[in-house]
């Protein structure tokens, strides 16, 4: 496989390639940089990848380069990196929601720049992403399309869209989502607490619970409503929950909220 580039060393870079660390990925054919040389370092020492001189340095290296920082500092990369940048071999993957593939070609000044668009989630850190995907079209090779696949199943696993503007939805319903799942199992564990369990106890049993409930999602192909009915027994204390849920306007709070994060993203100001 091709080498790999980060340029940015922060939060998001770490969670996936300590991912593809616990995933086994062959983590030498990876290449940091970031402005911060005490960032990159660190993060070379930790995972063990190689650190590039510069972002002129690791383009030269590397054919896969992540944007792995805020989309306002796109435009000063672009201007570092444009002329290192060579349309048939290289392939940018943007990670800043809001960013368009034609954005990034404008910066770029090449009109057919490969460009992926990316949205990883920070269960990445643990091997267990959720990234959603989508290609410039008609500039990506088969294989370099089934090396893209490979990169980012090093950290969990990868959805290709059909359409860019569905990267929005994507920052609700994948990139932001663990959020709102962690105040879940926050309250869940509080509960527990409450009722009289040690606090660790309950967490890890809350935890389980939605990692089970959700592996049930994903592998039984049933609509989650009818798997809801099926812990619902006649009279029993499941849909007592499910009414004082129903009652507080759950169901509702997690749509709005969700809804918000998406025009959030779609109208992020840069």
């Amino acid at each position: 496989m091709n080498k790999i580039g980060f340029i940015g060393a922060g939060n998001v870079t770490k969670a996936i390639i300590t991912g593809m660390a616990k995933n086994k990925f062959e983590l030498d054919r990876i290449y940091v940089n970031s402005k911060s040389n005490e960032s990159k370092e660190k993060l070379s020492l930790d995972l063990m990848v190689k650190c590039a001189k510069n972002n002129v340095d690791l383009v030269k290296k590397c054919k896969y380069i992540f944007f792995s920082i805020k989309s306002q500092h796109y435009a000063k990369v672009f201007n570092e990196i444009k002329d290192v940048i060579d349309p048939e071999r290289h392939v940018i993957i943007s990670l800043a929601p809001g960013y368009s593939i034609e954005e990034c070609r404008e910066h770029a000044e090449i009109e057919n720049l490969k460009v992926v668009r990316a949205m990883p989630n920070i269960p990445s850190l643990v091997g267990e992403g959720m990234t959603g995907i989508y290609y410039a079209r008609n500039v990506f090779t088969d294989e370099e399309k089934k090396e893209i696949e490979i990169i980012f199943k090093g950290f969990g696993e990868v959805q290709e869209l059909d359409e860019e503007e569905h990267m929005d939805t994507l920052v609700s319903i994948s990139a932001s989502s663990p959020a709102y799942v962690y105040i879940m199992i926050e309250a869940m564990g509080d509960a527990g607490v409450l009722t009289g369990l040690p606090r660790k106890m309950s967490y890890n049993l809350a935890a389980q619970a939605v990692m089970g409930a959700a592996k049930m999602v994903k592998e039984l192909d049933v609509h989650p409503g009818e798997l809801k009915d099926s812990v619902c027994s006649p009279g029993g204390t499941t849909i007592e929950a499910i009414k004082v849920l129903e009652d507080r306007g759950f169901r509702s709070a997690l749509i709005e909220s969700m809804l918000a994060c998406y025009k959030k993203a779609k109208n992020l100001k840069r």
